[in-house]
């Protein structure tokens, strides 16, 4: 379409004028299809907890693996499909100022048959930093995750100020992406990066199991000292702050989505003692897990 070019539109402004807004923020468990071509008004991350992604965009096929995101600028046309079973997901969508009013998802989603121009949004752009844009596809340090996580959240309970706290949160998600730009290379490291990165998915997959840091040395071939400064040069955190991160994510979300006892879900994210897995779920989280349950299921 002659159009295409165009997009994304885009606002050179500095940090202080950015000012996004969430229209949507949703966790999906999807099986395998190729979805519909379509373009957006607005901007979508698209996250991949487990299982496999790809996005069809400017003429390329782009994989998104666990633990990637890809980015989905305004305008652009792009088909999503589901590559592996029980793909798990994390969508939001937002702008970058504030600008589109969004009251369902046909405000979101064009309508080829009546695209409005004046509709599709603006994206950001600051120096020293290249547009979002110009990386279809990121890796997101768990930080990042967690203010995505975070965002749902949010968006979800939607308690008083929820918008306030959804718009700095947006900010710090974007902040860490544009960071990735001058993200220091492992210096030696390029052959065992996706062995660990292998590690890490198998770690949120299974995170019960004893992930200490001997294992995690053994299983990488390299002494504990150097297993661990890599680690933490690849996922942005110790060793044992992933694994403890990556336990709580699955605690959320077995809290969100099942009926499963307390306890139940402790001994299933690797904490055998109830009060153990409450104490540390409350250090995290500020909240107990029956307390997080039903502030999840407020809608």
């Amino acid at each position: 379409m002659t159009e295409e070019p165009l997009y994304p539109l885009r606002r050179t402004a500095a940090f202080r004028e950015w000012s996004p807004s969430i229209h949507y923020a949703k966790y999906q468990v999807l099986q395998p299809a190729a979805l519909e071509w379509r373009r957006l008004y607005d901007y979508e991350l698209l996250y991949v907890y487990e299982g496999e992604a790809a996005t069809e965009m400017n003429g390329r096929r782009h994989a998104v693996r666990t633990g990637q995101l890809v980015f989905l600028p305004a305008g652009i046309r792009h088909r999503n499909a589901v590559v592996a079973p029980n793909t798990r997901l994390l969508g939001i969508h937002f702008d970058f100022f504030d600008e589109l009013a969004v009251l369902s998802d046909a405000d979101l989603v064009v309508n080829e048959e009546t695209a409005d121009a004046a509709k599709f949004c603006r994206e950001a752009h600051a120096e020293p930093f290249a547009p979002l844009s110009a990386f279809a596809v990121l890796t997101p340090p768990p930080a990042c995750v967690a203010l995505m996580e975070a965002i749902v959240e949010e968006f979800s309970a939607r308690p008083l100020g929820y918008e306030l706290a959804c718009k700095s949160l947006m900010l710090g998600v974007l902040s860490q992406l544009l960071r990735l730009q001058y993200a220091e290379p492992l210096s030696g490291a390029t052959i065992h990066v996706a062995r660990i990165r292998e590690l890490m998915a198998e770690i949120e997959r299974r995170p019960a199991e004893r992930w200490s840091n001997p294992l995690l040395a053994e299983r990488l071939a390299m002494n504990e000292d150097h297993m661990a400064k890599l680690f933490k040069g690849v996922a942005g955190q110790a060793p044992g702050e992933f694994v403890r991160a990556a336990r709580h994510r699955e605690a959320r979300r077995l809290l969100r989505e099942s009926d499963l006892t307390a306890e139940r879900i402790g001994e299933l994210v690797g904490y055998a003692d109830l009060h153990y897995f409450s104490r540390v779920f409350r250090k995290l989280e500020g909240v107990s897990p029956r307390a997080y349950r039903k502030l999840s299921r407020v809608l």
